[in-house]
């Protein structure tokens, strides 16, 4: 397993951070504040803003969120690109059997 592949892996094995993506996936571009909403309202998460932070920036770290500053406000928008790659490892062996 690749290191890019474990940092997925290890970001995804916490059930607030996989909600985070969930939540990313319904509306993607949001900001911290508006996503702490949510998963308090959906999600019944009651995680302090610092926590969800420290959330988003393992997130960020393994590749599956960027973030872009527009004036004071930061959005953090998904980014499958590290998950297709772990999909597509695992079934490109597979596809080419059939």
């Amino acid at each position: 397993m690749s290191e890019m592949s474990g940092d997925v892996f290890k970001a995804l094995a916490d059930p607030t951070r996989r909600a985070i993506v969930d939540e990313l996936t319904d509306r993607d571009g949001q900001t911290l504040f508006e996503l702490c909403g949510r998963l308090t309202m959906k999600h019944h998460i009651s995680s302090s803003r610092q926590a969800i932070s420290q959330h988003l920036e393992l997130l960020e770290a393994a590749g599956l969120i960027v973030t872009r500053r527009e004036g004071r406000y930061k959005f953090h928008h998904l980014d499958v690109g590290p998950l297709r790659a772990v999909v597509e490892r695992w079934l490109s062996p597979q596809a080419k059997d059939t």
